[in-house]
């Protein structure tokens, strides 16, 4: 089915009927939003084309979405490499914390230089 373009008259001008395409009603996250920037400020044309056809926001989202359920997917894992177990946790929770935070950092550089920045 071919898209036909209709027209609605005003005076003698006939005027397009365009708009965007419906969106998602969803806020987006830190990681879209954070590729968003980067579209903006690294690539202006790839930013710009995506905007114009409307798939931009439905990009921004899967990014979200990806990147997200990736954290998720490799905190326990590099967790259980840190030696942050639930003892650990219980008997020295300071030291727990460090690994956690440090496991969440190594988990978001990936992200950012897999999914974000790229």
């Amino acid at each position: 089915m071919k898209n036909e373009l209709t027209y609605t008259q005003a005076g003698d001008y006939l005027f397009p009927n365009v708009g965007l395409p419906e969106q998602p009603d969803r806020d987006l996250g830190k990681y879209g939003r954070m590729r968003l920037r980067y579209l903006k400020e690294h690539r202006p044309v790839l930013w710009g084309a995506m905007t114009m056809d409307g798939t931009l926001f439905s990009h921004l989202l899967e990014i979200e979405d990806t990147a997200n359920s990736r954290l998720e997917a490799m905190m326990p894992q590099l967790a259980r490499a840190a030696g942050a177990t639930e003892q650990l946790k219980a008997t020295d929770q300071m030291k727990w914390v460090g690994l956690m935070n440090s496991c969440k950092a190594q988990a978001e550089e990936i992200i950012l230089s897999e999914l974000v920045y790229s």
